[in-house]
């Protein structure tokens, strides 16, 4: 019976470049965030860490049990943050984790899999939106940045995926944001080359 879903069996060739190059794109859309973490929580270390052990594997370490480790930290400082009512750390500590998640980006294609891939500039977007009073503008132009960040790797690894899931809340919202414009850019380019 086909549900209209992705078959869990299909799978997507993914090479350990294509890898770093994810990682590397999320490392590079959580660090400026990572400012508005650091003025919250300026004794906390974990979304640091975690976004040093994405971008050494970005360039070139192995995959080891320090990335997911960092993830986790990370996630901690999120939580942390949330509940002492710093939505903006959080959501800058969100993007950390997902820089590190970013490492662990699965060959399966179902679209809950680009969250590993543009999870870390959606989360960044919505933490400059939370720290500009929630202004909209300010979640948009990170998204303008984080698309001429995404090289042509990325967004070619990016289109071998089902389009970003619905639900998600605001991250969501941005996510399938950036999703939308990487898929234009992508068959833009496409059609310049035909």
């Amino acid at each position: 019976m086909d549900d209209g879903g992705t078959d869990e069996s299909l799978t997507v060739d993914l090479s350990t470049a294509d890898l770093r190059a994810v990682a590397g794109f999320a490392v590079a859309c959580a660090l400026p965030a990572l400012a508005i973490f650091e003025r919250h929580r300026p004794d906390d270390p974990r979304p640091r860490a975690a976004i040093d052990a994405a971008r050494e594997f970005a360039g070139g370490a192995r995959r080891t049990k320090v990335i997911r480790d960092g993830a986790w930290a990370a996630l901690r400082a999120y939580q942390e943050a949330r509940d002492a009512g710093q939505p903006s750390a959080g959501e800058a500590a969100r993007a950390a984790v997902a820089s590190a998640s970013a490492a662990f980006l699965h060959p399966l294609a179902k679209a809950t899999q680009v969250k590993h891939i543009l999870g870390s500039p959606a989360h960044a977007a919505r933490a400059f939106e939370l720290d500009a009073g929630g202004d909209p503008g300010v979640a948009a132009d990170h998204l303008v940045r984080a698309r001429g960040l995404a090289g042509p790797l990325v967004v070619d690894v990016l289109t071998r995926y089902p389009a970003a899931p619905g639900g998600g809340g605001r991250v969501g919202e941005l996510l399938r944001a950036l999703d939308t414009s990487l898929r234009e850019l992508a068959a833009g380019s496409d059609a310049v080359r035909s």
